[in-house]
């Protein structure tokens, strides 16, 4: 129950906002309350005494709009406040960020040209591109770099400012349906134009497999997101075809995956070993539990032996700044089965979960509502520091064709420690096939 005290100030949080209803206002009172009443993280920061505060500069921005105040100016303060509460799980998000995240939960079929891009110096890094898709009809290439999108620059300056296209512009020109004009810059290639149609594509990105090392034998998977229901599945699809073709060794790379369901991500780490994750929220407690792939009862995953896994070679984890929440839940347990990380410090929200709540401008706000330990009652850590630093070079990259993180990998998969040096072949195909087998699914 809310003490005397609370209740007074979030009394007091309310009277501080302007008099008279205005959009603005609807949307501070609808994420305020949810973030007083929901939030269950890290977070120490007295959040009603931040709302109190914030509903002052509200009231102040608004009065000269009065009544007419906006959604965009709720926003901004709310971005501010937010911001303050220093957690970066809890979020909000405007109409067109909770379609984007509609489209791909749900996987839709969306005008896409097949291409995912981030914000980069000197453009837009193509970090993923869909098999079958226009841009790959197009000769694009994962690590391509984009200089301009229909005649505006695109990506950060040198200086690290961010100029008029950059991933959700992108998204938003391939929605409107018409072809995209694009600069494309490759390594060893003179700039060239390249035209990219737009076709209707299932809005989620799938898992990818290639090869990389020496001798050709190294699986690469390319692991975009945990957002989709069937994420870990296809993951699964590609490891199995991975192990039928031979791989010696695998790395997965999560340097732009920011996360997704909690299941999917659970499910996908338990190829490597079983897997046990307690979170804890306001009043209750469960436990996420993965066994050979899937989503199990707690038990079975306690029951079973801790090199119970699907893959048991050597095994590397490719992270970076955008590599957040699941998939640094994936990285934890990854390397606890043995692999090797490599690449740069994560974001930092992965000893955490959310929601995600409709706001009245159409937008969703992210709150964190749960706080995860290990099966021992231990916190998880909220950031993953790799065993190897190696940043990704986008100037070696995009100049010069090399990945200076897979490099890394590469070099350290090659001389691994003596846990890793187990016969890549120990689990086959046919394994994999089989594991949907009567382990206990929800």
């Amino acid at each position: 129950m809310p003490t005397r005290r609370a209740l007074a100030l979030a009394l007091a949080l309310f009277a501080a906002l302007p008099v008279g209803a205005s959009p603005a206002t609807d949307l501070f009172e609808a994420a305020t309350r949810a973030v007083q009443s929901e939030y269950y993280g890290w977070s120490t920061v007295d959040r009603v005494g931040l709302g109190v505060k914030y509903a002052s500069v509200l009231a102040d921005k608004c009065a000269p709009q009065g009544d007419a105040c906006d959604y965009a100016t709720g926003r901004a303060v709310l971005g501010d406040l937010l911001s303050e509460l220093g957690d970066a799980h809890t979020n909000i998000r405007d109409a067109e960020g909770a379609e984007r995240l509609a489209e791909v939960t749900q996987n839709r079929a969306v005008n896409r040209t097949g291409a995912r891009v981030v914000r980069a110096a000197g453009g837009l890094l193509v970090v993923s591109v869909m098999p079958g898709s226009p841009a790959a009809g197009a000769g694009v290439r994962r690590f391509d770099l984009l200089t301009g999108v229909n005649g505006e620059a695109a990506g950060k300056d040198t200086g690290g400012k961010n100029l008029p296209v950059g991933p959700n512009e992108f998204i938003r020109l391939e929605r409107a349906g018409a072809p995209l004009r694009v600069t494309l810059r490759r390594a060893g290639s003179p700039d060239r134009e390249v035209t990219l149609p737009t076709a209707r594509l299932q809005a989620r990105d799938e898992p990818t497999l290639s090869w990389a090392g020496p001798d050709g034998k190294t699986a690469v998977i390319d692991y975009p997101t945990f957002l989709a229901s069937d994420s870990a599945g296809l993951f699964l699809r590609r490891l199995g075809e991975a192990q039928a073709a031979g791989a010696r060794a695998l790395v997965v790379d999560l340097r732009y995956n920011g996360g997704g369901s909690l299941n999917q991500c659970i499910a996908a780490a338990s190829s490597f070993a079983p897997v046990l994750y307690r979170t804890r929220g306001q009043g209750w407690n469960y436990t996420y539990a993965g066994l050979r792939g899937e989503e199990v009862f707690a038990f079975l995953a306690r029951a079973a032996r801790p090199d119970w896994g699907l893959w048991r070679g050597p095994l590397a984890v490719l992270v970076g700044q955008d590599t957040a929440s699941c998939a640094e839940v994936f990285t934890y347990y990854a390397h606890k089965a043995g692999a090797v990380v490599v690449g740069e410090k994560t974001r930092g929200v992965g000893n955490s979960g959310v929601i995600f709540e409709a706001m009245p401008d159409g937008g969703v706000l992210s709150v964190t509502v749960l706080r995860a330990y290990t099966d021992a009652g231990d916190p998880l850590p909220a950031f993953q520091t790799p065993d190897v630093a190696a940043p990704t070079d986008i100037a070696v990259l995009t100049a010069e064709g090399r990945d200076t993180t897979l490099e890394a990998a590469l070099s350290a998969l090659a001389s691994p420690a003596p846990d890793l040096q187990k016969e890549a072949g120990q689990t086959d195909a046919g394994r994999v096939q089989d594991a949907s087998l009567n382990v206990g699914r929800r």
